[in-house]
C-alpha cells in the first residue's frame, strides 16, 4: 500500500452503486457521488436488501418500507433518483450464483462504466485487532466484482438475454469504498455537506443506532473519514476506494 492515494478516474460517465444495506452508501461514500452527479453523470443505486432486520425495536414488515423511504430521500439528497430494491433477506444474504445473476442484471440494464461496492473484505482495517465486518457486506461486495465479469459473458446467465438483457462489458472499473486497503480517493470538499445530509436521512435507523443527537453524529463520522483521508490526498478531505481495473 503506498503512502499517497491516486485520484478517481474521471473519464466515465455511468455508474452504478451496489451494496447490502440502506445507508451502506451513506457511511461510505455519498460524498463523492454528490460531487459526480454535480458533473453531470449518472448514478444509480441498487440495494440487494430493504434493510428490514436493521432495527432492533421495529418489526421487519414495518422496518423494511420506512428503510426503503429513507434511502430514497437519502439518495435525492446527493442527485440520484434511480434507487432499485433486490429483496435478498437482511442480514442472511447468501453469496451465490442467484446473487451474482441479480446484479449482473442489474449491470446489463444501467450499462455503467463504474460499479461501486462496500468493503467485501474480512474486516474494517488493516492488520490485527479491526472491527469483524458483516457477513451481508462481504457477500454483496464478493458478488459484485464477480458480477462485473458475469454481465459481459453471453454464456453466464443466458436466461438475462431471455429477458432482453444484453450482454454489457462495458464495467471498466469496480470501486470498493471504505476498504482497509484504499488505492485511490476521491475530492470530498464540494459534496461533504450534502453527504452529511444524507446520511442524517437515515433518521429513525440512526436514532434507534445511537443515544447522540444525529446530525453531531452524522458530521462527526463522516468528516473524521475525510479528514482522516486528507492525509494521504494532498490535505484535502476524501473519499477513500480500493479500485479494481478490469
Amino acid at each position: 500500500m503506498t503512502d499517497q492515494l491516486e485520484p478517481m478516474p474521471t473519464d466515465w460517465q455511468r455508474a452504478l452503486a451496489v451494496v447490502a444495506h440502506p445507508d451502506d452508501l451513506e457511511y461510505g461514500c455519498a460524498a463523492a457521488i454528490a460531487d459526480w452527479t454535480d458533473g453531470g453523470r449518472e448514478i444509480a443505486y441498487l440495494l440487494a436488501t430493504r434493510g428490514e432486520a436493521g432495527i432492533d425495536t421495529l418489526d421487519p414488515d414495518a422496518c423494511a418500507p420506512l428503510r426503503e423511504a429513507e434511502q430514497r430521500a437519502s439518495a435525492a439528497v446527493v442527485g440520484v433518483h434511480a434507487v432499485e430494491f433486490l429483496d435478498h433477506r437482511d442480514g442472511i444474504i447468501e453469496y451465490g450464483t442467484a446473487l451474482r445473476r441479480d446484479i449482473a442484471a442489474a449491470i446489463r440494464r444501467h450499462r455503467p462504466e463504474l460499479v461501486v461496492t462496500l468493503n467485501h473484505r474480512d474486516t474494517w482495517g488493516p492488520g490485527p485487532g479491526q472491527g469483524w465486518n458483516t457477513p451481508d457486506h462481504r457477500a454483496v461486495g464478493r458478488a459484485v466484482l464477480d458480477a462485473a465479469a458475469d454481465a459481459g459473458n453471453r454464456w453466464i446467465f443466458p436466461e438475462l438475454r431471455e429477458q432482453g438483457l444484453e450482454p454489457w462489458d462495458g464495467v471498466r472499473w469496480v470501486a470498493v469504498a471504505n476498504s482497509p486497503t484504499p488505492t485511490h480517493a476521491a475530492d470530498a470538499t464540494a459534496g461533504l455537506e450534502r453527504s452529511v445530509q444524507s446520511l442524517l436521512a437515515h433518521r429513525a435507523y440512526i436514532e434507534a443506532l445511537t443515544d447522540e443527537d444525529p446530525e453531531a453524529y452524522c458530521r462527526t463520522f463522516l468528516t473524521g473519514v475525510a479528514d482522516r483521508t486528507a492525509a494521504r490526498f494532498g490535505g484535502r478531505p476524501a473519499v477513500p476506494f480500493e479500485l479494481f481495473p478490469r
